[in-house]
């Protein structure tokens, strides 16, 4: 009988779900594809009804569903976090109670309530996922691997050796030191967003010139020659508060962060090459120590970083190893094939799958695909126009087309999984065109004009064109362009730089008009901040009342653990709850004070139970459930037992 297991990813960002037969991957696809929610991280319900839906079974067929992390575990590490820093980190945990508490410390219950699903539910830990999305799909029977990102539970890089249908993590790097989330603090130094805008800074270094790297070295992080490191945690937030870098930071790299959407300047250009270039050397070193310590000939690469193809392609040139492959989706959207992956191998102990030399990811085409009936239903119930041809008058169309400079819209075949475009549902243009790079980014997909475009070459003529002797069906390596292929500037386009010039010039004038409006309604727009803030103020004060009351359910259900737990684990949670109750009392936290005897006030109690007793009525006899207040403010009365006279009916 088959197994079948489904993975699933969510609550961070890139939710997925992924479905595993016997080992082979049927169908997986990211949240975002059925939403057009960019990076959607809510429960991917789409994605798993087409999992589903593409094996044609029902939720009763499958044999387990795997998640792609521990969140008990996470959820130690962001409590002991914030909790290390009481003054600093409070904010930013108040903030993220509410998910946790409406959802992720219940994922096992989550997940069986969305489904309606009452089988096994399994929890690889997060690395280990990515480690296994890395390896079993590899066309390796035995590599090593080497996991890269922000953060999982604790870990933040890994690596170990994936042997047969085994896979073992041999070295961990812990938070809050690592590579991923010293990435994300200059994306967001840089004006960028964080786990969205990374590749972005990858895309701007090329403009830049490595003048911060000494001082990245010198300040912020201390690289060992096997490639961890310990930051600096001075010069960064992210542990403690809502931005990734502070003061200190902005101190050191002349200047405030870039606001979103503001003028890119050199100093942007020259922070993200100083970062990619700091950031290969230690993807370089870490690979050296993989290899030092496994003795493998190949290596299998995931997690966020290894979607960093400029890195990807000076690993490969090091040639540490005899051949490297990567995992097309990295990120945690490949948490979820992971983690049914691992959940295969490593808990059903399933013998691993024949390679025969070849991955296991199937192009990354795994996705959504529709029959010529479902494409002319869609054209013709919303009017839009369309001609039908065969295939070779479609080819030799679009051939054409793009000959002459047009760019076509693609969708053909299984959607790709993974963030790259791999030619299944993808915007083509002639990359031999020098004007088709800014036409695609400027007039198509509004976007960056230094953003790249990644050319595709058929497979015998890739040594022609690129410093390159190996396919690379996934986006995943850049290559330096052979000279001889290079184009040189043209007359014309000189030319039109210096046209580009004079309608700036013209730019900036109307700018110095829009400057001088706008100074005037600066005045207006203080007064009316001023009164926001009063309103502002008053909404803040209500909805840090409302987390704190959901945080007060955590400190009622450690009472019930410290109540029935061993003595050991009973003085550990006590402590928890000890200190939760401190980060809390700088905010005006108290606990109602209640004494045996006291007369029963309605202002601060509530009578949960009346028992006769000899003696005056209306005292407490026992304290049921703590009441708190926040700033004189009752948010939650004590529940009590209250006497009431004997026989008074």
């Amino acid at each position: 009988m088959s197994i079948y297991i489904l993975g699933i990813s969510a609550y961070y960002h890139d939710s997925a779900a992924c479905l595993i037969k016997d080992g082979e991957i049927i169908a997986a696809a990211q949240e975002e594809r059925f939403t057009r929610i960019k990076h959607d991280h809510n429960f991917p319900k789409n994605a798993i009804n087409f999992c589903l839906k593409s094996a044609k079974i029902n939720v009763e067929q499958l044999n387990a569903v795997a998640f792609y992390d521990k969140p008990i575990t996470k959820f130690n590490r962001l409590l002991e976090t914030y909790l290390s820093f009481p003054g600093k980190g409070i904010k930013s945990f108040l903030m993220s109670m509410p998910l946790w508490l409406r959802e992720k410390l219940w994922m096992q219950d989550l997940i069986a309530s969305e489904l309606n699903y009452k089988g096994k539910i399994l929890f690889p830990e997060h690395h280990e996922s990515h480690a296994a999305s890395a390896f079993y799909p590899s066309p390796f029977t035995n590599a090593a691997f080497l996991t890269i990102d922000g953060v999982g539970e604790w870990a933040t890089s890994s690596f170990g050796v994936g042997n047969e249908n085994k896979i073992q993590i041999i070295s961990e790097l812990h938070y809050p030191h690592s590579l991923g989330l010293l990435y994300s603090a200059f994306t967001y130094f840089t004006g960028f967003k964080v786990n969205s805008g990374e590749y972005k800074v990858m895309g701007l270094a090329p403009y830049g010139e490595p003048k911060y790297v000494d001082k990245i070295y010198k300040y912020l992080i201390d690289l060992k020659d096997d490639g961890s490191f310990k930051m600096n945690m001075e010069y960064f937030k992210y542990n403690t508060g809502l931005t990734m870098t502070n003061n200190k930071f902005s101190e050191l790299f002349d200047g405030p962060p870039r606001k979103p959407e503001s003028k890119l300047t050199q100093r942007e250009m020259d922070l993200a090459r100083s970062l990619q270039d700091v950031t290969e050397e230690i993807m370089i070193r870490m690979a050296k120590h993989v290899k030092k310590t496994t003795g493998e000939k190949y290596l299998c690469l995931a997690g966020g970083v290894a979607l960093n193809c400029v890195g990807n392609g000076k690993l490969l040139r090091e040639n540490i190893f005899e051949d490297i492959w990567i995992q097309p989706a990295a990120g945690d959207a490949g948490g979820a094939l992971g983690a049914a992956l691992a959940s295969y191998y490593m808990y059903f102990d399933q013998p691993l799958i024949k390679k025969n030399g070849r991955d296991l990811q199937k192009g990354s085409y795994l996705g959504t695909e529709y029959s010529d009936f479902e494409i002319e239903e869609f054209l013709s119930k919303h009017k839009i126009p369309f001609h039908k041809v065969n295939q070779d008058e479609l080819i030799e169309t679009i051939s054409d087309e793009i000959a002459n400079g047009k760019i076509i819209g693609w969708f053909n075949g299984k959607m790709e999984f993974g963030p790259r475009a791999l030619g299944s549902r993808s915007i083509i243009g002639d990359a031999r065109n020098p004007e088709m790079q800014k036409k695609m980014n400027l007039k198509i997909k509004f976007r960056e004009s230094f953003r790249p475009f990644a050319p595709s070459v058929l497979a015998e003529k890739v040594s022609e064109w690129f410093e390159l002797d190996r396919e690379s069906p996934y986006m995943l390596l850049v290559a330096d362009v052979k000279k001889e292929k290079q184009f040189q500037m043209t007359e014309e386009q000189k030319k039109e730089d210096k046209d580009i010039a004079a309608i700036l010039k013209e730019a900036e004038s109307k700018r110095d008009e829009y400057l001088a409006g706008w100074q005037r309604a600066k005045a207006d727009f203080i007064n009316y901040k001023k009164d926001e803030h009063a309103r502002l103020a008053e909404a803040v004060s209500h909805a840090v009342t409302n987390i704190i009351s959901d945080i007060l359910h955590v400190i009622d259900a450690l009472d019930l653990g410290i109540a029935s737990a061993a003595e050991k684990e009973a003085k550990g949670l006590a402590l928890i709850r000890s200190q939760l109750l401190d980060a809390l009392r700088p905010y005006g936290l108290e606990r109602i004070s209640v004494k045996i005897g006291d007369t029963f006030d309605p202002s601060w109690h509530e009578a949960m139970m009346v028992e006769e007793h000899e003696g005056p009525e209306d005292r407490i006899l026992e304290e049921l459930v703590p009441g708190y207040r926040l700033r004189e403010r009752v948010i939650r009365p004590s529940k009590v037992k209250v006497s009431k006279a004997a026989n008074s009916g």
